[in-house]
């Protein structure tokens, strides 16, 4: 296994990020602030089971196209020179007229100071009413110089307005997650609630992962997108 603190830093869009890059609005600009508890990326704990403030940047046209960053405090212990990570990304994305949306695209990480850390990923989505899939591979996992993919099944389920059931099931495999995590692969999961008010999404899910002393926990959230 390596050490910790490459555990840690497998950031990813997961609060923000790419998933807001998918919805084309009228409005070609947009941004959106997080706060968290703690910033965990496919189950593992970035910032040390600390908090996190985040905040991403899109641009997308009309023909499906778009083009983001995103941002996030991380916290990978005493011996790592970086406390931020970085997220450039780029794809297309639309829905059929049967309902079909879907989303193609490339997501660079990047760890400033610690840029042996980095690595680019392809990601493919598909979604259609409640339902939600992803499939995401790297040639270079996390710097490990071995692939991996990282597979997801989700649901939004919509409560009482405005509250949301959130839940969501994570497969991670292949060489990189051997070197990484000393395991042949990982599931992460978790279940959640999205109560929308005004502006503002405030968030609560439990999480947690299959790996060998990796406990399970709750993150609180509290994020907004702008224009408002």
């Amino acid at each position: 296994m390596r050490n910790l603190r490459l555990l840690a830093a497998l950031g990813l869009v997961g609060m923000a990020g790419a998933a807001h890059a998918a919805d084309v609005t009228d409005t070609p600009v947009t941004a959106n602030v997080t706060i968290v508890n703690d910033y965990d990326f496919r189950g593992v704990t970035q910032t040390d089971n600390g908090p996190a403030i985040q905040a991403g940047l899109d641009w997308a046209h009309d023909s499906g196209w778009y083009v983001g960053t995103w941002g996030s405090s991380v916290d990978f212990g005493p011996d790592s020179r970086t406390h931020a990570e970085l997220n450039l990304y780029t794809g297309f994305a639309g829905k059929s007229a049967a309902g079909l949306g879907w989303d193609a695209g490339v997501l660079q990480y990047i760890y400033p100071d610690e840029s042996d850390l980095n690595f680019l990923e392809l990601y493919g989505k598909l979604s259609y009413g409640l339902f939600g899939t992803a499939l995401h591979y790297s040639n270079d996992y996390a710097g490990t110089d071995e692939s991996a993919f990282y597979a997801t099944g989700s649901m939004s389920i919509p409560l009482v307005a405005p509250l949301t059931l959130d839940l969501h099931i994570g497969y991670s495999d292949g060489d990189g997650i051997l070197v990484a995590f000393g395991e042949d692969s990982y599931m992460d999961y978790s279940v959640g609630f999205t109560y929308s008010a005004s502006n503002f999404d405030v968030g609560m899910k439990w999480v947690g992962t299959d790996l060998e002393d990796d406990g399970s926990r709750v993150i609180l959230s509290l994020s907004t997108a702008l224009p408002w």
